[in-house]
């Protein structure tokens, strides 16, 4: 009964679907249109090209002017107020190259990103002081209020009033403000509204306020929301969706939750890590005759257990399950505390829906084999299609694997937070009558090492490819180490985990191994040695020592993989003894690098590019982990033509195994 409540309550925690928003845009056409290499164009160009910087290193909002008379270009960049300056410089990015892409000779354009949110607009003529109500465009989700509905009203006004009043009553360099309110005792109303910063106080009012009327025409009684145009937006839904400031939150129009959330968070975790001990408990013998006082005994002792464990961990330092839970919740955590957080969070930070079982049975065939991908990190995935056309990837947990549900655990709270064009999207989740399901986007060229490894398909991936692939793979790991919230290491990065979309972009997925680092913590050891022969660093293989040199370490045998077109476990079948590592050190040392690719690259390659590759790949799979760059510097390294490289050495191992210190692994470090 007790798993059967807490099945029930972390489905319902889950359950509510935040809204997912395609890209907005609009191509002024009556502004005139321009044809390319002329000085207008070059203008915009250069503009759209050092947007994203400018914006991102500003605190989130940025204009600029360039040119003269009839050729001057101008353009406006603002992400919302609770972003990072990355995901900030990221969306800019991604509307700078969305708009050229779909409005190709227009003077005038805006763009709308949602997914992180941002606003992009450029024009020939001066605007970013002018109050524009046009285009207005919106989006909301397929939720209704069906029931409160004049008291969702009334509070909905009033939380409105209050957040418009907050984001107009802000400075000349952010107009944002959030606020939420209860329109009932088990459920919150979340706002947030922004302006264009150059607005004056009395234009962001009128702005903001043209989008509340406009909330009767295209959104009443919508759970969720948003609406914008070229200078404001706002939004609202029945979970979090932005990180809190108390600088920018307006008054609270209703008391804090009660703190017994942290109680009912951790009860939830906790059944996920117990359940994998449920076959003890089938063993367990119950006497039929144990009375109900009996039971309710023991009920009670389990929940004061349950709450004496909780107090007891609070004073100790941050465990990974206490790290990944404040990851979940939004909240980083601080260097001895687990931080505190209440019920207000958890819809903030689960950006994913809860998708009904009947769904997923359906847009699979029941998990037919023929819709069978292949296998996952803890059971079969499963392509899929809903209703509405779109495809995903179904990971199905097997229901004897003990180590799947640890691994649903670190997916399900860990890549939820990740937001990046190189990582595997999370879409949803399942938990239904004994299923655990995650469910992803679909990605329709498969994985890396699917192509790479077959010599009938490797001709598809030309060097320009994989040259993009190797720099797209890199980016994702940086994020991972620098750019998250907490620093994480893969520990099983290699090619079947790099997924590639439509156009061949990489996407690294499978992250049930992954570990969290606090931001000055450089290293961990462990006795359950997880990950791949060929792909692990020695120190991780030999003595459990992983860090982020760890995952440089992978990176560096991906890439190598990816100029040669073998794998490095198994290499040695073929190249006399050798591993794909020692034999690509010794064709660079003595100048014969290029001898290392793939024929299939013959045509194509650029002899600069790969030598210099092959280099970066050698300094990543170094032996000592100090003399392996960090991805950082792999990133500047691939992007730039005029840094230095230093020398690396000469491996020292062979096939995952040190040559000098040989091993057999003891039977509490299995490699999975």
């Amino acid at each position: 009964m007790w798993v059967n409540i807490l099945v029930c309550l972390l489905t319902h925690l889950i359950a509510g679907m935040s809204v997912s928003f395609d890209q907005s845009f609009s191509c002024y056409a009556d502004s005139g249109n321009f044809t390319t290499n002329t000085t207008y164009a070059k203008n915009l160009d250069f503009i759209l090209h050092s947007l994203p910087n400018n914006v991102s290193e500003h605190g989130g909002f940025f204009t600029v002017t360039v040119g003269q008379g009839s050729n001057k270009a101008y353009a406006l960049g603002l992400c919302r107020g609770d972003l990072t300056s990355y995901v900030c410089h990221s969306c800019v990015k991604f509307a700078a190259d969305d708009l050229r892409a779909r409005c190709p000779n227009q003077k005038e354009a805006v763009s709308w990103s949602s997914d992180p949110p941002c606003i992009l607009h450029y024009a020939n003529r001066h605007f970013f002081k002018m109050l524009e109500l046009y285009p207005t465009t919106f989006v909301h989700n397929n939720r209704d209020i069906t029931s409160n509905l004049p008291q969702f009203d009334t509070v909905w006004e009033s939380l409105m009033d209050s957040v418009v009043t907050k984001a107009s009553n802000g400075s000349s360099t952010l107009k944002y403000a959030t606020g939420k309110a209860n329109f009932t005792a088990s459920k919150t109303i979340y706002a947030l509204t922004q302006c264009n910063p150059k607005l004056a106080h009395n234009d962001c009012d009128s702005c903001l306020m043209e989008l509340v009327s406009f909330y009767k025409v295209c959104c009443h009684q919508k759970q969720g929301a948003r609406i914008q145009n070229p200078n404001c937006w706002l939004g609202w839904d029945l979970h979090g969706f932005y990180v809190p400031n108390p600088a920018t939150t307006a008054p609270s129009l209703s008391p804090p939750l009660a703190p017994v959330s942290k109680i009912l968070i951790r009860s939830l975790l906790s059944w996920i890590n117990e359940k994998s001990d449920e076959k003890k408990l089938h063993k367990s013998i119950w006497v039929p005759s144990l009375s109900a006082a009996l039971g309710l005994a023991l009920f009670s002792a389990c929940c004061f257990f349950l709450w004496k464990r909780i107090n007891i961990q609070e004073d100790k330092e941050d465990t990974q399950e206490v790290q990944l839970l404040d990851l979940v919740l939004g909240s980083v955590p601080h260097e001895n505390s687990s931080g505190d957080f209440n019920l207000e969070n958890v819809g903030r930070s689960l950006d994913f829906p809860s998708i009904q079982l009947d769904i997923l049975q359906a847009a699979t065939n029941n998990f037919c084999d023929e819709n069978k991908l292949g296998q996952g990190g803890f059971g079969l995935v499963y392509k899929g299609t809903l209703p509405n056309g779109k495809e995903i990837a179904v990971k199905r947990l097997s229901i004897t694997s003990d180590q799947g549900l640890l691994e649903f655990k670190n997916e399900v709270i860990l890549i939820a937070k990740l937001q990046h064009r190189n990582l595997v999207r999370l879409l949803g989740c399942c938990l239904e009558k004994n299923e655990m399901l995650l469910v992803y986007e679909f990605m329709p060229n498969r994985s890396l090492d699917v192509l790479l490894f077959d010599s009938s398909l490797a001709m598809q991936l030309t060097w320009q490819k994989r040259f993009s692939i190797i720099k797209g793979i890199a980016r994702g790991i940086m994020y991972l180490h620098e750019d998250s919230r907490l620093r994480i290491i893969h520990r099983d990065l290699k090619a079947s985990n790099i997924l590639l979309d439509h156009d061949m972009n990489p996407k690294i997925s499978d992250f049930g191994m992954a570990k969290i680092f606090g931001r000055d913590q450089n290293q961990a050891n462990t006795n359950r040695i997880v990950g791949t022969y060929g792909y692990m660093a020695p120190e991780y293989a030999m003595e459990g020592l992983f860090s982020i040199k760890s995952d440089v370490f992978s990176f560096g045998v991906i890439l190598l993989e990816i100029i040669n077109g073998k794998r490095n476990n198994g290499f040695q079948l073929l190249e006399h003894g050798e591993s794909l590592l020692t034999f690509a050190w010794k064709l660079w040392s003595k100048g014969e690098g290029m001898e290392l690719i793939d024929e299939h690259l013959v045509e194509s390659s650029v002899p600069a590019e790969v030598l210099k590759c092959i280099q970066i790949g050698l300094l990543c799979v170094q032996v000592d982990p100090a003399n392996r760059p960090t991805m950082t510097t792999v990133v500047s390294m691939l992007g730039s033509d005029s840094i230095t490289l230093p020398t690396p050495a000469e491996p020292t191992f062979y096939g995952g195994h040190f040559v000098a210190k040989p091993i057999q692994p003891n039977s509490s470090d299995k490699i999975h």
